[in-house]
């Protein structure tokens, strides 16, 4: 479960060779969603407050996403993504 970002207690990760569609898993205290890259597309619960921090990020690093997609297929290590400042 490589993590992949940190930024207002919210914490980011992939798991390798994971299902489709390509998604992101985010953490925020007892909270955990899975978040579609391309679409935005959420599942699971968390504040909304949250949820809009993840989407702002999510939009603004949509290509590095789908690159970590790629090589958590390959179970390659991922890069890290700058945070939402």
């Amino acid at each position: 479960m490589p993590i992949i970002s940190r930024f207002f207690g919210i914490v980011i990760y992939m798991y390798w060779k994971d299902h489709a569609p390509p998604h992101f898993h985010a953490k925020y205290g007892d909270d955990e969603i899975v978040v579609e890259i391309r679409t935005g597309n959420v599942s699971g619960s968390m504040s909304n407050r949250a949820i809009k921090l993840i989407q702002e990020w999510r939009q603004l690093h949509e290509d590095e996403l789908l690159e970590d997609w790629k090589l958590a297929e390959l179970k390659k290590a991922l890069f890290a993504i700058n945070p939402l400042e």
